[in-house]
């Protein structure tokens, strides 16, 4: 079985590294701290690696301990990638991941390519934090309130407190076991959910007065480029939440955000009740969840807008 081995890699592993995907949220980051401090507790050389993730989540238990970069010899026993569906969104630092002699995937994302030599991958979990519990508990941890507290990050800030679709009776019960445990839910909900940067405001000012909406209003449709990150001084984080905005208005389906990158745009995309976002997105080589997804499309701003509205239209009832 997958989790007897990966109990038995871990075990033997003396040098491992933890990887998230590329622009990481609560639940990567939150993920990604769980397994190292868990991994820490019994007596394992431990190198998170997270090159840039929102300062949001500096208050997590060992946040001052992730680092920009690993061993420069790529000298690990194993590694370990948190919430990532392939090798290339470990964009910038994948040969930490790909040069480890052994190979472990923890996702719960459907479009994960089973790219490691063991993958522990549930599609129907809502975060990945969540199927950490399982894998914590195989390898013997005992899970503490520091460990609770990353875990219960992830999965508040994947399921946006509780509210989106895929929130299991089995995650109400693993929420509860962490509160029992100490861990402070109502700080989480603050710093990681309400709590918003100068920045974030006022890109999300700068979105909703350019927001467009297209099919009788089943379609939002906004962008930033980069002047308008640099004019408000854009940190990694500050994109939070934008596509959500789109996506909770009245009668829209799906919520289309553009953000500006080198040679093309980063595609957000959320959906409302039945359009599969993620396969949209996987016509562009992309990929996510069934109500969140994104890709990246390498063509100005026009004819990105043109080629994803096709797309997205294409799925509508």
């Amino acid at each position: 079985m997958t989790l007897d081995h990966i109990k038995e890699e871990i075990e033997k592993a003396e040098h491992i590294v933890i990887l998230t995907h590329e622009s990481p949220d609560g639940d990567a980051v939150g993920s990604s701290l769980a397994m190292y401090k868990a991994l820490i507790g019994r007596g394992k050389d431990v190198d998170v690696v997270i090159p840039s993730y929102p300062k949001t989540f500096d208050f997590l238990p060992g946040a001052d301990e992730i680092k920009e970069e690993g061993r420069k010899d790529f000298s690990y026993d194993l590694g370990i990638s948190v919430d990532c569906t392939d090798t290339k969104r470990l964009k910038g630092y994948e040969e930490y991941y790909e040069n480890a002699k052994t190979k472990i995937s923890i996702d719960h994302h459907g479009t994960n390519s089973m790219f490691a030599d063991y993958n522990c991958v549930d599609p129907t979990a809502p975060a990945c934090a969540q199927i950490l519990i399982i894998v914590l508990k195989t390898i013997g941890v005992e899970i503490n309130k520091e460990i609770g507290t990353c875990i219960l990050t992830g999965i508040i800030t994947d399921t946006g407190g509780f509210r989106y679709e895929g929130v299991t009776t089995e995650t109400f019960e693993i929420a509860a076991s962490l509160l029992r445990l100490g861990v402070n839910s109502s700080e989480i909900c603050k710093k990681a959910l309400q709590t918003k940067t100068k920045a974030n405001f006022e890109l999300s000012k700068l979105i909703i007065n350019r927001m467009e909406f297209f099919e009788e209003g089943k379609i939002a449709f906004t962008y930033i480029t980069s002047e308008d990150e640099k004019k408000y001084k854009v940190l990694p984080g500050d994109h939070e939440g934008l596509v959500e905005i789109g996506r909770d208005i009245e009668n829209v389906e799906v919520s289309i955000f553009l953000r500006e990158i080198e040679n093309g745009f980063k595609v957000s995309l959320r959906s409302s009740e039945y359009v599969n976002v993620a396969e949209v997105c996987s016509i562009f080589s992309g990929g996510g969840h069934i109500r969140a997804a994104g890709c990246t499309i390498h063509f100005p701003l026009e004819q990105t807008k043109e080629k994803i509205l096709d797309r997205v239209k294409s799925f509508l009832k």
